[in-house]
């Protein structure tokens, strides 16, 4: 049986003071429900269709919210709320983007270590990177605050542990094990370099149909380009350079892992299909490279169509992370998106 075309017809437009002035407005035949050209645009119900991209260009050069809230002339909560909505963007179009069968180049695997709150509750970044630079992934790690601590850290931090939980042991394991079973598909084969993290092979061995080869470097091996970890190690000084919750003693930190996931997935667009591999050759960037896009793409072309979830399967990590769905232990409320008009 053939499935019929979407019908629908126009039904007016409506005025914006702001561009695009003029909208186009719609009915559809099949449910009778109203809507306009800017529903498919990631800029739908948005007063400043130019916010986005601004947006965009000021979160990838290591500006906090507050400072672009002074530049935009916008409210800190408005700078918020539109990195969220920016992250979820970037994360079905990296989504959508990135290759479905097995990376044919060596992949890199590390965790980025930041906090979220306070130094008490810090998490890893874990990234899935190509020698090529592209980042294939990523996914989050809550841990328990280690090091040297002074006494009177120590029964703080046994204090907020008694009053919120204990992170997972076994977090890490868990993320990296979700992590690799997300980028190297059943049946396929891949060989994963990382440090002598002792998760890592823990994480491999329950991943039994799929043919990993694992190479261990240590990270006390100096960071040059020789070094097998380069790819990265250079992803973890871009991190740092270009993002401000990552910077070292800043107070735009994230408050919630939510918030530096979000911030993540942006970070990823960029550096996968948008910069260059070197600032002095101006070449290509690594989704160029790897032959995924034909050309160097802009913040204009990344925003110029809506995107939906609908290839997500529901309850995966990035069901959840688009949704809104992961914890910050020391903050109880989530900021769910589950808008049902507003996908």
């Amino acid at each position: 049986m053939e499935s019929r075309a979407w019908r629908y017809k126009k039904k007016g437009f409506f005025r914006r003071t702001h561009p695009p002035h003029r909208v186009q407005r719609y009915v559809c035949h099949h449910c009778g429900r109203n809507f306009s050209a800017q529903t498919f645009s990631p800029t739908y119900w948005l007063r400043y269709t130019t916010l986005l991209e601004s947006l965009f260009h000021r979160l990838v050069g290591g500006s906090c919210l507050r400072q672009i809230s002074r530049e935009l002339e916008v409210a800190p909560s408005t700078v918020a709320r539109q990195k969220d909505r920016l992250g979820r963007h970037c994360l079905l179009f990296h989504e959508r983007l990135r290759p479905r069968e097995a990376p044919a180049e060596p992949l890199v695997l590390d965790g980025f270590r930041t906090f979220e709150h306070s130094r008490y509750w810090p998490f890893d970044l874990n990234l899935l990177i190509g020698t090529s630079h592209y980042v294939y992934g990523f996914n989050d790690a809550e841990l328990r605050r280690s090091g040297t601590m002074r006494p009177s850290q120590k029964k703080r931090r046994m204090r907020l542990e008694r009053r919120h939980g204990r992170p997972d042991p076994q977090a890490t394991r868990k993320s990296v094990q979700e992590l690799v079973a997300r980028i190297v598909p059943p049946g396929s084969g891949a060989t994963i370099r990382s440090d002598e993290h002792r998760s890592y092979p823990q994480a491999f061995r329950r991943l039994p149909d799929r043919r990993l080869r694992h190479e261990r470097t240590s990270s006390r091996v100096s960071r040059t380009p020789r070094n097998p970890l380069f790819a990265v190690n250079l992803a973890d000084l871009l991190l740092r350079h270009s993002s401000a919750n990552h910077k070292r003693q800043t107070l735009a930190f994230s408050k919630r892992r939510q918030g530096a996931l979000y911030h993540a997935a942006i970070w990823v667009v960029w550096r996968n299909y948008m910069k260059s591999l070197s600032e002095n050759r101006r070449d290509e960037p690594p989704a160029v490279v790897l032959g995924l896009i034909p050309r160097r793409l802009r913040v204009s072309e990344v925003l110029r169509t809506r995107l939906l979830p609908d290839r997500l399967e529901s309850g995966s990590w990035l069901a959840r992370c688009y949704e809104g769905r992961i914890p910050t232990r020391r903050l109880s409320h989530l900021h769910i998106h589950d808008l049902v008009f507003a996908r």
